[in-house]
């Protein structure tokens, strides 16, 4: 674990603040109150809570307080009292019955507290009468510790609205309920350098991340939002991104409460250059579901939840353990000057496993030149190879060539990580090793790694000279190490070039949107032609075809159209024509097109199908069928998916999201996600697809989902054929329904 400062932290100047890799970040986001709203009626920017008053008040109301002995409230009286006296607060104990608690006078109500206080903190059963009195007296923040609220049902969800709702009015605001004392922790003031700001909705859940203090890193502050009735996890996020002592922000999300918030929260922080790790319960149903029934929040669909986290620089891991150890690597470690990883061990063993799982998880490996080889074998015997990773054979004990050895990696210029695995102790040898390690991490401003592997972690060369180094990153096991060194490549990757979609996102409809109003009909599905006028109003190319009600009628339009043909029933009940044989493709001539005709609606009729007529279309058959569509999740509202299409889209589930707004580089990143993706670039013989053509209609889809995403429940065009490169991407089907 990397320990105290890598660099100085200036704090005088917001517009200038340095941080620990001698980066400079961004002043604060300033924007135009005008236009904070998208063209869906969406804010496109959030306002950060001033919550310096809540973190280190003035003066504190303990509602409830109590010294007697064997009373909850007693012992948590005692823990905020100590808690003020270090941060400087006046505490104002309020019980209707006792003169005074720990020899500090009672007021009997709040309406009889001797002065305005910063923060109430709320140790009855039920806080909804005392946000009420707290707001006649204009308290800035309360606590509330009591449970029995969302996370209990539908009863106590009911009861938690009822308390939001008197927050609102109230003019206050409220961390809780189902909270605990986290906030006032004892935080270690003897530790330097960028700190870690903690989130958590389960206090337990984010000890591992506090004990980092015990290996030196610094924690600055600890949210734990609980149910979060007003004040959620977005507040605190943005707040933190902010404060110039914040390298990084941990977060153990068990639910969100507003998702677009949630997206602003995280768009603040990438424009700072915050980085923001996270924990987030929910991806399997069982999760999901102790998760709603822990903090009552709605935890999402989880692929729309990853991909909106990734769109955002968020940067997601499973584990506590990752949690605290990508956190301080990312807080701590300077920028990367390369992204070239190279793997050093005293074994051949240990360093082709290492680099093996450091290449299956995307990191790069680069051989090392034949000339930084010959320098190497210098010190190293020519048996041992040394390309990357560098096996040393053992590291030399009795004389300066480890050194030497680990400064000539260093020095390589496609060189910014040295990883070192120390699968167990060896004395002298590891301790020799570590010690070399340690002097060249301070005289290189790149990146090194040790991953300590001993289960035992007593050893000296562990806690006094890893934990001792202010410059190394140690670590005790290997999948750790890796997953935060790719986290911290990734994170100053995407925040090098981040702009954010917010301010480039459309603030007043397009002239499609006005064609569009007469089409949608609320509740209902469109038919197939309908949607398809849907799409033609956006631009999105449909083929030749023409809706015809008898057979005479469609001959006529097959004629026109141009043969062959396809012949599809359209009517605002069919969802799926193929499996009802309502669909016949091919046809080559008049009689085809007549006995299709009368077949298509004799099949309707049996079926009780409601049409409103038969299509006759042009046939395209020379491309990549793709999906692209848009439903509403219920956290982040509208969402646009791009993946492969046809007939088997929901057997092969190969598709990509991103929660709009986003722009064309997103979509791009949305096709690299595919599995497919090499049906796009062309495979046995066949022409690449037209990758720009279907990225604009990704992008034009997304603007139907910003300008009607609150209207439309779903829209699916499927199969979208892309064409090979330079002819386009047509709509061969559409499916809208309206919400």
């Amino acid at each position: 674990m990397l320990g105290s400062t890598h660099g100085t932290l200036t704090t005088d100047s917001r517009r200038a603040r340095v941080i620990a890799c001698g980066e400079q970040r961004p002043g604060p986001v300033v924007h135009d109150q005008v236009d904070d709203l998208d063209v869906g009626g969406r804010p496109l920017y959030a306002d950060v809570p001033d919550l310096a008053r809540f973190f280190r008040p003035g003066s504190v109301a303990v509602i409830g307080a109590s010294d007697a002995e064997g009373r909850p409230n007693t012992g948590i009286t005692r823990q905020l009292l100590s808690w003020a006296e270090r941060v400087g607060a006046r505490v104002h104990p309020v019980h209707p019955t006792r003169p005074s608690v720990f020899g500090i006078p009672c007021s009997a109500s709040v309406a009889d507290l001797p002065e305005q206080v910063d923060l109430a903190v709320l140790l009855v059963a039920d806080p909804l009468p005392v946000i009420e009195e707290l707001a006649e007296t204009k308290v800035k923040f309360a606590v509330a510790f009591a449970s029995g609220f969302a996370e209990t049902g539908e009863a106590g969800a009911e009861a938690q609205e009822r308390l939001a709702e008197a927050v609102r009015h109230s003019g206050l605001r409220l961390l809780g309920p189902n909270t605990n004392l986290n906030a006032f922790e004892r935080f270690r003031d003897d530790l330097e350098g960028p700190a870690i700001a903690l989130i958590t909705q389960s206090g337990h859940q984010g000890r591992p991340v506090f004990a980092l203090q015990e290996l030196g890193v610094r924690l600055s502050h600890w949210a734990p939002t609980g149910n979060e009735a007003d004040l959620e996890s977005a507040d605190f996020i943005s707040y933190f991104a902010e404060q110039p002592e914040v390298g990084a922000i941990a977060c153990y999300v068990e639910g969100l409460k507003d998702g677009r918030a949630f997206l602003l929260a995280a768009d603040r922080a990438a424009r700072r250059r915050v980085p923001v790790v996270a924990v987030k319960v929910g991806r399997t149903e069982a999760g999901a579901r102790t998760a709603a029934s822990h903090t009552g929040k709605l935890t999402g669909a989880d692929d729309v939840v990853d991909a909106a986290m990734r769109q955002y620089g968020v940067i997601r891991v499973d584990g506590l353990d990752e949690l605290q150890d990508t956190a301080a690597l990312l807080a701590r470690a300077r920028a990367p000057r390369a992204d070239g990883v190279v793997v050093y061990s005293i074994s051949g063993g240990t360093g082709a496993h290492v680099a093996d799982l450091a290449a299956g998880i995307g990191l790069r490996l680069p051989g090392l030149s034949q000339e930084r080889q010959a320098e190497l074998h210098q010190w190293i015997p020519e048996y041992l190879s040394v390309a990357n990773p560098v096996d040393n054979g053992g590291h030399p004990v009795g004389d300066w060539r480890g050194r030497k050895i680990i400064d000539a990696i260093l020095a390589d210029p496609e060189v910014g990580v040295l990883i070192c695995p120390v699968t167990g102790p060896f004395p002298p040898l590891s301790d020799k090793l570590v010690r070399d390690l340690v002097e060249a991490a301070e005289e290189t401003d790149k990146l090194v790694c040790v991953v300590w592997g001993s289960p035992v972690g007593t050893e000296p060369a562990y806690r006094e000279v890893l934990l001792g180094s202010s410059r190394v990153a140690t670590f005790r096991t290997v999948g750790n190490c890796l997953t935060a060194v790719r986290a911290w490549l990734d994170h100053h990757r995407f925040v090098s070039d981040y702009r954010s979609p917010f301010d480039e996102a459309p603030r007043v409809p397009s002239p499609s949107f006005r064609k569009t109003e007469a089409l949608l009909r609320p509740g209902q599905q469109l038919s197939e032609h309908a949607a398809k006028q849907l799409l033609r109003a956006y631009g999105i190319r449909v083929p030749r075809e023409q809706l015809v009600t008898s057979a005479a009628a469609a001959v006529r339009a097959a004629g026109q159209v141009g043969y062959p043909v396809v012949m599809k029933a359209s009517g605002g009940q069919i969802a799926h024509k193929t499996e009802l044989g309502l669909v016949k493709i091919g046809l080559t001539s008049a009689s085809q097109v007549r006995d299709a005709y009368r077949e298509l609606t004799d099949i309707a009729r049996y079926e009780g199908v409601a049409l409103d007529g038969v299509l006759v279309c042009q046939m395209v058959e020379q491309g990549v069928e793709m999906v692209v569509g848009v439903t509403h999740d219920e956290l982040f509202g509208p969402t646009v998916t791009v993946g492969l299409g046809g007939v088997l889209v929901e057997v092969l589930r190969d598709a990509a999201v991103r929660v709009p707004p986003f722009g064309e580089e997103q979509a791009r990143h949305m096709l690299a996600e595919l599995r497919g993706r090499a049906l796009l670039d062309g495979v046995r013989g066949r022409p690449p697809a037209d990758l720009d053509a279907l990225v604009e209609v990704v992008m034009r889809v997304q603007r139907m989902a910003l300008e009607l995403g609150e209207q439309l429940a779903e829209l699916d065009i499927n199969p979208l054929m892309v064409l090979p490169r330079g002819q386009g991407a047509v709509a061969l089907d559409a499916l809208v329904v309206c919400r």
